[in-house]
């Protein structure tokens, strides 16, 4: 039996929590945002995003074994009318594939519906296989894409999808 599994038997898996973002977070955030993108954003620059009213950061976390909430993984939507944005999802690279990327998206979509929001946009590289069959299941459809949109730290370009979910 590996360690891990050792603990996991002794400490079972808590869920997953999500909840608004704090000004403490931010550290955090910045450095999930960094290890998640070739362009990452500041502290300084999530601040202000947080700051504006009409964007949402819901924040995942998961308790340790010392009772300690630390993030590892946020959402950033942004609101206007009756039409939404995700301007980024990141979850911690130790943490991927665990559902948390989709428990934001879900606990997202349902604010959103609750504030009669109709529609969410998201832009995603067409390479990221993992993140297209996630909004996939979340019934996004491409709804245009953005050839040499992204650009990777190598000078490299690819092409950014435009999707959409409707809500309502």
């Amino acid at each position: 039996m590996s360690p891990f599994s050792v603990w996991s038997v002794i400490l079972p898996r808590t869920p997953i929590q999500i909840a608004s973002a704090r000004a403490s977070d931010l550290p955090v955030l910045a450095a999930i945002h960094a290890a998640s993108f070739p362009h990452s954003w500041s502290e300084a620059e999530l601040s202000a995003l947080i700051r504006d009213p009409n964007v949402i950061c819901l924040v995942a976390r998961r308790a340790n074994a010392f009772g300690t909430r630390r993030a590892i993984g946020f959402l950033l939507l942004r609101v206007a009318a009756d039409e939404a944005e995700v301007l980024t999802i990141a979850v911690d690279p130790r943490r991927r594939g665990l559902g948390s990327g989709r428990d934001l998206m879900e606990v997202g979509m349902r604010e959103l519906y609750r504030e009669r929001v109709a529609s969410l946009f998201l832009e995603v590289d067409a390479g990221n296989r993992s993140a297209l069959a996630l909004y996939r299941k979340l019934r996004f459809h491409q709804v245009g894409e953005r050839r040499g949109y992204y650009r990777d730290g190598n000078g490299g370009t690819s092409t950014a999808l435009v999707m959409r979910a409707d809500l309502v």
